[in-house]
């Protein structure tokens, strides 16, 4: 039996050279990466000189792009708890496992057998046993086999193991893009809810003043000073700017819920308290660099390069099948009529099965299979393409806000103190009788309108960051040196 081991461990590393010797190169196509389809530089970019020495994007971790730490410890929970996240990542595992499936077919496998037969034979079929009487007959049989193994002579498995390792390749980038885009989508969404947060406070001052102005005119109108028409007047901007109330406490209440969606649990108590939009510590000074580096830094475009290089192996694969399929499948052990003979000399049994199947006529079904291979290609390119152009857009539309936003504040800002200083102006005039009431209600509403509208340009600025960010591929790192909240 150790000797007919013995055979049969030479006969497999005789088997395992053979089928090296024989598998040849994949019949894959040689991959060339496209051209990218967009131009060299951004355009609106007059800030990619000035800050072209601070770390690219895709080198920061988000601890370190994002300052507050109320979010940080939020973003953190998302990446945790977020149910479309948690699938990007077991989708990875799940073709990981593929994979590691799809590539123990190239190393052939060994099996222990162990057979016992016993049958019965009638009279009239078995020869050897006296007229008239059933014979019947005992088989066993151990020892070790190597099951039907395909030798990739024209690389059809290496081609199918290619493909597969793109596949998950590619998943793990789509999981990457996943956490920018739930990282973003979490900063965002946090950020309109301290904006909610702001002109909320801002309506109720406004609503307090209106309330002071709406008493102040029926104590008038009660004293015959004012008329009605102004006391209906006053009465009116308190209505409204308690609707407006009403309305950003809603919008405030549905940006917290989706914020509790998009983290997939609900907010802790312990988390660091809320800051303002002005207290936001966010890395302004991000070089866009060129629009090749997006190519190499954008988890969503290296996804898109990998199903199209998983698309150009599968054109090896079809070829492949106009090939013959060369396998082999060998058997080494010990077979006797006896249990107890098996073990005993001259037992020893071994068998060596090549076969090749040749392809003569498919009814075109292999032509067909491999024009589709090709189309799925030209396919992976057009979506390799536009991921590009996608990517090109978002870093060239977060440049031309982040070139602009600035003068949009600054101007913002001058309206609000405009619009305050006429405010007092006009209230003073009123109290000294010169001006009506309804100059004072237009200033009112002029200053309200003005302080929403810049909570909206520095909402805007934070936003703005936050999308360059991540269009530059920065978001999937994680820094571990950076304490936690």
């Amino acid at each position: 039996m150790i000797r007919n081991a013995m055979t049969l461990l030479r006969h497999i590393i005789k088997l395992l050279a053979l089928g090296m010797l024989l598998s040849g190169c994949s019949l894959a196509p040689k991959y060339q990466r496209p051209a990218a389809p967009v131009a060299p530089t951004y355009p609106l970019d007059a800030a990619n000189a000035s800050n072209a020495a601070a770390d690219p994007a895709a080198d920061l971790a988000w601890q370190q792009f994002f300052g507050d730490a109320r979010l940080r410890g939020i973003i953190q929970l998302a990446l945790e708890n977020n149910r479309d996240l948690r699938v990007a990542a077991l989708n990875v595992e799940r073709i990981r496992s593929i994979y590691s499936i799809q590539r123990s077919i190239l190393i052939p496998g060994l099996d222990a057998t162990g057979d016992a037969i016993r049958q019965r034979t009638p009279a009239t079929l078995s020869p050897l046993s006296p007229s008239g009487r059933a014979g019947t007959s005992s088989f066993y049989d151990v020892g070790l086999q190597i099951p039907s193994y395909e030798v990739d002579f024209f690389g059809r498995v290496m081609s199918l193991r290619n493909q597969v390792l793109h596949q998950y390749l590619a998943t793990e980038e789509a999981r990457r893009s996943a956490q920018i885009a739930l990282i973003s989508a979490v900063a965002r969404q946090y950020l309109a809810t301290l904006a909610a947060d702001e002109q909320l406070a801002l309506a109720r001052q406004t609503v307090r003043a209106a309330e002071q102005s709406y008493e102040l005119n029926r104590q008038s109108f009660e004293a015959g000073v004012t008329s009605e028409l102004d006391l209906r007047t006053a009465e009116g901007q308190r209505e409204a700017v308690r609707a407006s109330v009403a309305a950003l406490e809603q919008q405030a209440a549905q940006l917290a819920n989706g914020l509790v969606l998009l983290v997939g649990a609900p907010l802790p108590i312990d988390l660091p308290p809320a800051g303002s939009l002005a207290t936001q510590a966010l890395v302004e000074d991000i070089p866009a660099g060129l629009p090749a580096d997006l190519l190499v830094r954008r988890p969503d475009v290296r996804a898109a390069e990998e199903v199209l290089q998983a698309a150009n192996a599968n054109i090896g694969v079809a070829r492949a099948a106009f090939f013959p399929s060369i396998t082999l499948t060998a058997f080494g052990g010990s077979a006797s009529t006896e249990l107890s003979g098996l073990f005993e000399s001259g037992s020893g049994r071994w068998s060596f099965a090549p076969s090749i199947t040749l392809p003569i006529f498919a009814g075109g079904r292999n032509k067909a299979q491999l024009d589709i291979a090709w189309i799925e290609q030209r396919i992976e390119i057009a979506n390799y393409e536009q991921a590009i152009q996608n990517a090109f857009r978002e870093v060239a539309d977060a440049l031309a806000v982040r070139n602009l936003i600035g003068r949009t504040i600054a101007a913002q800002q001058a309206r609000v103190n405009a619009a305050r200083r006429r405010y007092e102006l006009t209230q003073q005039r009123f109290d000294a009788g010169i001006d009506p009431f309804l100059t004072v209600l237009l200033s009112q509403q002029e200053l309200f309108a003005a302080e929403q509208s810049l909570v909206d340009a520095r909402l805007a600025r934070l936003a703005n960051l936050t999308a360059l960010y991540s269009a530059l591929g920065g978001g999937w790192q994680n820094d571990t040196s950076t304490p936690q909240p």
